[in-house]
C-alpha cells in the first residue's frame, strides 16, 4: 500500500491531502483546502503577491493538519507530490519548495506534478474516508474547463495525454468572471452568474456559438465577452429578470460550445469515455447536457465528486501515483535543483 501527501498551491487555494491507493483502488484519508475568496473578493480577482503571502502563512498549518487528519506521520508516507505548474509563479514556488524541503528532509521521493494532470485523474477520487476502484476506460476524452484554462485532452493512457483543443484567448472559467463583472454581479463571478442563470430563460437572447462551426476542437470565448457587453449597452438599465435571461441565454452559447466539441472530438478519437473535469465542471448545466450526449452515444462520463472539481490537494497525489506507480515514471532524484514552472504544459 502506497501513502502520497499532496501539495497544491497553483492560484488562492491552499491545499493538503493524503490518499492511500494501490493497483486496483483509492482511499482519501484527508482532504484540506484553505481557500482565499473572502480576501480576494474585495479586488474583485486574484492579486498573485497576496495569494503567494497567504499560501506562506497557511502551508505548513494545512499540512500538518493534513497529515493529522490521515492519522499517519511524515515516516509513514511513502512519497510527496507537488504541483510545479502551470499557475502563478508565487504561489507555485511557496507549495513546491516546501514539498522539496519535506522532501529532503525526511527522505522521500518527490513526484513534480502537472496541476492539469491532476486534474484528469481528479473523477477518481473518492469522499474523504471512503474508497473507489481505478478502472479506467482507455482511451478518454477529457474536458478541462477552469478559471485558467479550457483544454480538450485525449488520455490513452497514465503517462500519455495529449492536447487536441484548447481556448484561443479567453478560458471558459474566465469568461464567466468577466461577464459576471460586467453586469456586476459580485466576486466569483462565475458560479454567482450560474445561479442567476438558473432563474432566467436560456431562450430571451440569441448569443453566438463560437467557432462552432469550425471542424477542428479549439475554443474561443473573449467574443462572447464583447457580445454580452454590446447587448447591456444596448439595453441600458436592466432589471432583475432581464439580468437573469441575459445570464441564461449566455451561459447556455458557452455550454454549447463547450459540449458540441468535446463530443467531436470523442467521435473522431473514438473514446470510451468523456471526463468533464475543473472548477467549471461543477456546473449543473454543463453536467446536465454532457450527461445526455454521453447516453445518446453510449459513452461513460466520467464527473469528479463536488469536492475535487475546484483546486485540491488529492488529485495531485493521485496524480502522482498514477504516473510514477501505476506509469512507472521515474522521480527525479535530483529535486533540490527543481524549478517551478507557470506555463507548463501537458
Amino acid at each position: 500500500m502506497t501513502y502520497i501527501l499532496g501539495i497544491e498551491t497553483s492560484c488562492d487555494e491552499t491545499a493538503a491531502a493524503v490518499i492511500k491507493a494501490n493497483k486496483s483502488e483509492v482511499s482519501v484519508l484527508s482532504h484540506v483546502v484553505n481557500s482565499q475568496i473572502k480576501i480576494h473578493e474585495q479586488f474583485g480577482g486574484v492579486v498573485p503577491e497576496v495569494a503567494a503571502r497567504q499560501h506562506l502563512v497557511n502551508i505548513l498549518p494545512i499540512v500538518n493538519q493534513a497529515i493529522k487528519q490521515a492519522k499517519l506521520t511524515l515516516n509513514k508516507i511513502s512519497a510527496i507530490a507537488a504541483t510545479q505548474g502551470p499557475g502563478l509563479a508565487g504561489s507555485l514556488m511557496v507549495g513546491f519548495e516546501t514539498a522539496k524541503t519535506l522532501a529532503w528532509l525526511n527522505n522521500k521521493p518527490l513526484y513534480e506534478i502537472n496541476h492539469l494532470t491532476g486534474h484528469l485523474w481528479s473523477w477518481l477520487l473518492p469522499e474523504v474516508g471512503k474508497t473507489s476502484t481505478l478502472n479506467i476506460p482507455w482511451p478518454f476524452i477529457a474536458l478541462i474547463v477552469s478559471g485558467g484554462h479550457t483544454e480538450l485532452v485525449l488520455v490513452k493512457d497514465f503517462v500519455n495525454h495529449e492536447i487536441i483543443g484548447k481556448t484561443l484567448d479567453d478560458a471558459a472559467g474566465e469568461a464567466f468572471d468577466k461577464a459576471a463583472k460586467i453586469m456586476n454581479l459580485g466576486y466569483p463571478g462565475g458560479p454567482i452568474l450560474s445561479k442567476r442563470a438558473a432563474l432566467g430563460k436560456e431562450q430571451a437572447w440569441d448569443f453566438p456559438r463560437p467557432m462552432l462551426q469550425q471542424q477542428d476542437f479549439n475554443f474561443s470565448f473573449s467574443g462572447l465577452k464583447t457580445s454580452l457587453l454590446y447587448k447591456i449597452n444596448k439595453l441600458g438599465k436592466l432589471s432583475d429578470q432581464q439580468i437573469n435571461d441575459l445570464c441564461a441565454s449566455w451561459q447556455a452559447a458557452v455550454i454549447e460550445v463547450l459540449v458540441e466539441k468535446t463530443v467531436r472530438a470523442a467521435k473522431f478519437y473514438q473514446a470510451k469515455a468523456v471526463a468533464v473535469v475543473g472548477g467549471v465542471s461543477a456546473n449543473q448545466n454543463l453536467r446536465q447536457a454532457m450527461t445526455e450526449k454521453c447516453v445518446n452515444n453510449n459513452w461513460l462520463l466520467l464527473l469528479p465528486h463536488m469536492t475535487y472539481a475546484g483546486d485540491n490537494a488529492a488529485m495531485i497525489a493521485l496524480a502522482g501515483f498514477m504516473s510514477h506507480h501505476l506509469g512507472r515514471q521515474s522521480s527525479n532524484k535530483n529535486f533540490l535543483t527543481s524549478a517551478i514552472k507557470p506555463s507548463l504544459n501537458i
